[in-house]
């Protein structure tokens, strides 16, 4: 049988217990503590790479809303859907909108500038507070090319009524200069009149300015950036291919869309193309050399930052039939670098 502890014991042992627990107290999780409010937003999208001498930056402009089903063609919805699902995507996809800036070291190169206000509020239009997060500003870009002049790539030239690049000489392929921005008669075939309207709005004050400057198939652009033309999606789309000591960017714009149906199709087109049927032999040709070369890319609508190469299936038609020329791809995205100096010496992975 156990003696009870004399009271004055007892009320000491108490006390302390007491204030024990008190001082842990501001330790312990607070339900009011806990319930931090949600944000839901995503930092600015900047992610940067060096080229050999080259330092290139991919921008994100933000997403768009995209149903598949509705502008892809050469297909159907319900194929379509199947092959977003193997990716677990249903419609609408968010689609990036992304853009590449490369520093040559002499000169400030912007590939595309995303769609600006032109899709409405917080529908991209986030490149300005991406250009500025990776540590540039408008001012400094010398060079804007365009791979294309469709609003999603043109649309961040201007800013309300004044041009957002104010220093920068824009250049675009002399074919997509006068489709989009001449004034004579010419059959339009399906080519929406908004596109055509779109275009001037954005390029002309450029023109005007005395800022815009057309190029040729294969051109040089600016020293180690070359132009390729890749004409179908638009009479003058270009791919630029950029290089420095002997490492290879090749920016293919809009020869890809939506990868979970292209990839496994690439004779699926979209709506938008101009020539459909020069669009998919572009993309059945650019996939056959870029993978087989093992090319790093960048693309404007694949899920940010857009880089990376492409592999061949195992087997034509594994997932099902097979795509153009009996060929399918898979995209193989660049791996991440934090870009943190070490001593390779002193690294090790546990």
């Amino acid at each position: 049988m156990h003696r009870p502890l004399p009271r004055g014991v007892f009320l000491a042992v108490s006390r302390s217990l007491t204030l024990g627990v008190l001082a842990l107290a501001p330790l312990l999780p607070s339900a009011v503590h806990a319930a931090a409010p949600q944000v839901r937003t995503q930092a600015p999208g900047f992610y940067r790479m060096m080229l050999g001498d080259f330092e290139v930056t991919a921008l994100s402009d933000g997403t768009v809303p995209l149903t598949v089903r509705e502008v892809a063609t050469h297909t159907t919805p319900e194929r379509v859907t199947e092959l977003l699902s193997r990716d677990h995507l249903e419609d609408p996809v968010e689609l990036s909108i992304n853009a590449f800036l490369v520093n040559t070291g002499t000169a400030l190169v912007l590939v595309d500038t995303g769609v600006g206000g032109f899709f409405g509020p917080d529908v991209g239009g986030r490149l300005q507070q991406s250009l500025q997060a990776a540590g540039y500003q408008p001012e400094q870009i010398d060079v804007v090319l365009l791979t294309h002049i469709h609003s999603d790539h043109s649309g961040g030239l201007m800013s309300a009524t004044r041009r957002a690049f104010p220093n920068a000489i824009l250049q675009v392929h002399a074919r997509e200069a006068a489709f989009w921005l001449g004034h004579n008669p010419r059959p339009k075939g399906t080519v929406d009149p908004k596109y055509f309207e779109e275009a001037r709005a954005m390029v002309e004050p450029y023109q005007v300015a005395g800022k815009l400057k057309t190029f040729g198939d294969g051109d040089t652009v600016v020293p180690g950036i070359r132009a390729v033309p890749t004409p179908g999606h638009t009479p003058g789309h270009s791919a630029y291919v950029v290089e420095s000591r002997g490492q290879r960017l090749a920016l293919w714009g809009d020869l890809m869309h939506f990868g979970s149906v292209q990839l496994r199709e690439p004779s699926v087109t979209v709506a938008y193309d101009v020539d459909e049927r020069a669009a998919a032999a572009q993309r059945a040709r650019a996939f056959t050399e870029a993978a087989k070369r093992g090319d790093l890319l960048g693309f404007a609508h694949m899920p940010f930052p857009g880089l990376g190469r492409l592999g061949t299936e195992g087997r034509p038609g594994a997932e099902g039939r097979p795509g153009a020329e009996g060929k399918s791809y898979r995209w193989i995205p660049i791996n991440y670098s934090s870009g943190q100096r070490w001593q390779p010496a002193k690294v090790r992975a546990d």
